[in-house]
């Protein structure tokens, strides 16, 4: 039996929602995983090729309307990061980054300029965005960040640094975000823009399948039209950064069903003691128990797919979300590591490569401890984050 059988977990999605699920999952074992052992081990990706695949798949900013975009549900966009999680978290967070943090910022606060300049060629992956949010010092407290955006003129000067930024040195254009006398206000940056580089972040033991980069803005001059007219403070970042939590939502399970599909594989044929590992009660212990954290994390996610297409969805069930499934699926990608023993920890299996990567899922778009105080916040009216 499938381990989402048990939940029944195909009967809650349309057959359009199947057929994307299908048609992600096809390009992920046929023309991905062959080539991930590779990526990862060297650290680096074809960024721009699989941009474009992942352009001509539709899966670029899949769930906005409008400008190229496909338009389609949450739940489709949900599946779709799940598939190319399963795959390597690096993937769905290129895909992510570009669709739900850049593209979002630019289709929910950009002018209808900014909207038609960069939106139709980023959902076609023939540009790739990024989004300057966290700095070295600012992580989980983006309102202290130190980019400073002053006028002179009728322009617009740029100062500061960027840190652990996806896409940043492959990217056509930037989302930054930058203090200014009037709040936080965000700025596309083109690349090429004199005083502002990119530089790729090295020696990364997790997300080795992905460019991580340093951005530098030295004095960068933009003019008043690389201003995202909609977002004022911080609550503009902080959207976007939801966007993009809901879809990790979906992928973290699925990383935790590759590890689980590979586990129970491998204890099938594995001989202990001149029987199948998958024989013993250990063993079966150990894979119940995950089946239902996976199942439970499914139910989760395509429940709170249902709500954000409703349009009720709130944050802090976006972070009940993220918290429980990313916390589920890295022990889930750890205890399949024990059972596959010594060959746990070779890229010969996915398992350890999934269980580093969900090491970074585990931090990025908002830690499991701010997640975990934001719904505190939410049972007790108390804000216990400072």
């Amino acid at each position: 039996m499938h381990p989402t059988t048990l939940f029944a977990v195909d009967g809650l999605l349309t057959e359009e929602e199947r057929e994307i699920r299908s048609a992600v999952r096809r390009v992920c074992d046929r023309e991905l995983r062959p080539n991930l052992t590779t990526w990862f081990e060297e650290g680096q990706i074809p960024a721009r090729e699989l941009a474009r695949r992942f352009g001509e798949l539709g899966v670029l900013g899949m769930h906005l309307e409008g400008y190229g975009c496909a338009g389609l549900g949450a739940v489709s966009y949900g599946l779709a990061c799940l598939e190319l999680e399963a795959a390597d978290s690096g993937l769905r967070s290129l895909v992510s980054v570009q669709g739900s943090l850049a593209m979002y910022a630019i289709w929910r606060y950009g002018s209808e300029e900014q909207k038609n300049e960069w939106l139709p060629a980023m959902a076609a992956g023939e540009r790739i965005g990024c989004f300057g949010l966290t700095e070295p010092d600012f992580g989980s407290d983006p309102a202290g960040m130190r980019t400073s955006a002053k006028r002179e003129g009728g322009d617009w000067v740029l100062n500061g640094t960027k840190m652990w930024i996806t896409n940043g040195s492959v990217s056509d254009v930037a989302v930054v975000w930058a203090q200014t006398e009037e709040g936080i206000r965000g700025f596309l940056v083109p690349a090429g823009t004199p005083g502002f580089t990119a530089t790729d972040l090295k020696h990364k033991v997790s997300l080795r399948a992905s460019v991580t980069s340093e951005l530098v803005l030295d004095s960068v001059r933009l003019s008043q039209e690389a201003v995202l007219p909609g977002a004022l403070g911080l609550s503009g970042p902080l959207r976007c950064l939801n966007e993009a939590r809901f879809g990790i939502v979906f992928g973290a399970m699925g990383a935790a069903l590759d590890c689980l599909e590979t586990a129970i594989a491998y204890a099938g044929e594995r001989e202990v003691f001149g029987r199948p590992l998958a024989s013993f009660q250990l063993t079966q212990d150990k894979l119940a128990d995950m089946a239902l954290e996976l199942g439970k994390g499914l139910l989760l996610a395509v429940h709170l797919g249902r709500l954000k297409e409703a349009g009720t969805i709130t944050p802090e069930q976006v972070s009940a979300g993220k918290l429980n499934n990313v916390r589920e699926a890295l022990e889930i990608a750890r205890t399949c590591r024990t059972i596959l023993g010594a060959s746990g920890i070779t890229l010969e299996y996915p398992v350890i490569r999934h269980a580093v990567n969900l090491e970074s899922v585990l931090t990025y778009e908002g830690t499991s401890e701010i997640h975990a105080l934001v719904l505190g916040k939410a049972l007790t009216g108390h804000a216990a984050f400072t």
